[in-house]
């Protein structure tokens, strides 16, 4: 076998990327980034940091940077329904805080991945930017053990980490994913300056065609993403920019407050959502952030999986490169995925539930009212989706029976 390249390659330089490198190069491995962008570069996103997100930024010490770049600085999540009921949670309010940040933050993509980067370049990764990996290279008996760039080089490594995002190239080589049935969504992202209305809190509008998030974010801008079924995204062939103003302007609530608004940038889509991983390794590999699992955007969970599925996979994949048998090896990855799995299990519960929710107008309209009628509940639910309150929280039987009272209370 050649010597290799790196201790660990890593495929993709988003925020699960970025953090992956950092962690490994801080830890004395030699370790190459790759990214076929040259950062900084656009990417469609909320573009929302939950509080325990902010917390492992903080560990990274680059959350002195995120607000010095301008971040806004969230407090909660606003909800309004089909109905029009509106539901407020703050997640430092939530009975069951664990406490650390109780705020979120925002930051336009852009920003927040040239941090990473740089942080990841600083800790000792050789960054390689504006490089394509088209496929993996294997062993004798099948071990990856590097990766084919689209020049037909050859990049080998002790571990290969996939980072390259929604339908990873690594994990679809590997036949590791493949896209899920439901729910079948697309976004379409942009910025505007001049919207008007708070912006303390991101706000989720749900109607029957879909949904809209708003969110403040550095520069004086929100971010505006539509997140719309599949069958309702045929109106945006023309133009992304055009399909998100329609949008708008189609609902009275957000068309006031987009009045004097003006779009920024350029508009872009993304999806269809939903991808599925049989696992998150393979021997030789491990994927993490949006390669190892997508489900829907509705909960911002992204950048916050990216960042805490490095956190996880760092000691294994240490204890991976350093095995002194292909078993050894195997068995680090192994417990990766099942950390993970632990990890994320009752968050991707949370999820579903909350996609079918979505879904059905009806069920979002009783869920919002028994929500808007008891900001305990809803505090608690938006301190999970913000992570410092545990899933298991909202899945617990009592929850539910209090939330469907409050639901189905008379008047409601």
């Amino acid at each position: 076998m050649r010597q290799a390249t790196a201790d660990v390659i890593v495929t993709g330089a988003g925020p699960g990327g970025a953090a992956t490198a950092w962690r490994l190069a801080c830890s004395g491995r030699r370790v190459l980034l790759l990214d076929r962008a040259h950062f900084p570069r656009p990417k469609p996103c909320a573009e929302y940091v939950s509080p325990e997100a902010v917390r492992i930024l903080s560990a990274m010490d680059l959350l002195d940077s995120a607000l010095d770049a301008g971040a806004a600085r969230l407090a909660g999540m606003r909800v309004r329904a089909p109905c029009g009921a509106v539901v407020t949670g703050e997640w430092a309010a939530a009975r069951e805080f664990r406490g650390g940040h109780g705020q979120g933050i925002a930051l336009r993509r852009e920003v927040l991945d040239t941090l990473l980067v740089d942080a990841a370049r600083a800790a000792g990764a050789d960054v390689r930017e504006g490089v394509r990996v088209r496929d993996v290279e294997r062993d004798n008996a099948g071990r990856v053990v590097g990766v084919v760039l689209a020049d037909g080089v050859v990049l080998r490594g002790r571990l290969i980490v996939g980072a390259d995002g929604l339908r990873s190239t690594i994990a679809r080589r590997l036949q590791l994913g493949s896209r899920a049935r439901w729910p079948r969504r697309v976004a379409f992202v942009t910025h505007y300056t001049g919207v008007t209305g708070a912006r303390t809190h991101g706000e989720m509008h749900v109607d029957a065609e879909g949904y809209v998030g708003l969110a403040p974010v550095d520069a004086g801008l929100t971010n505006v993403a539509v997140v719309v079924p599949m069958r309702g995204a045929r109106d945006a062939a023309g133009s992304a920019a055009a399909f998100i103003a329609n949008w708008v302007a189609r609902r009275p609530h957000l068309a006031e407050r987009f009045a004097t608004a003006v779009p920024v940038g350029t508009a872009r889509g993304t999806g269809p959502f939903a991808w599925r991983t049989r696992r998150a390794w393979a021997p030789g590999v491990a994927l993490v952030g949006d390669a190892a699992d997508f489900f829907d955007p509705f909960t911002g969970e992204g950048v916050y999986s990216a960042l805490r599925g490095a956190e996880i996979l760092a000691p294994f994949a240490m204890a991976a490169c350093d095995a002194a048998s292909a078993g050894a090896h195997a068995e680090a990855l192994r417990e990766y995925d099942r950390a993970r799995r632990d990890a994320f299990r009752g968050k991707w519960m949370v999820e579903r539930l909350v996609a079918a929710a979505v879904a059905s107008p009806t069920v979002m309209n009783r869920v919002a009212r028994g929500l808007a009628r008891r900001r305990d509940l809803a505090d608690t639910f938006v301190g999970v989706t913000g992570d410092v309150v545990p899933a298991s929280a909202v899945l617990r039987p009592g929850y539910a029976v209090a939330l469907a009272r409050a639901a189905f209370a008379v008047g409601s």
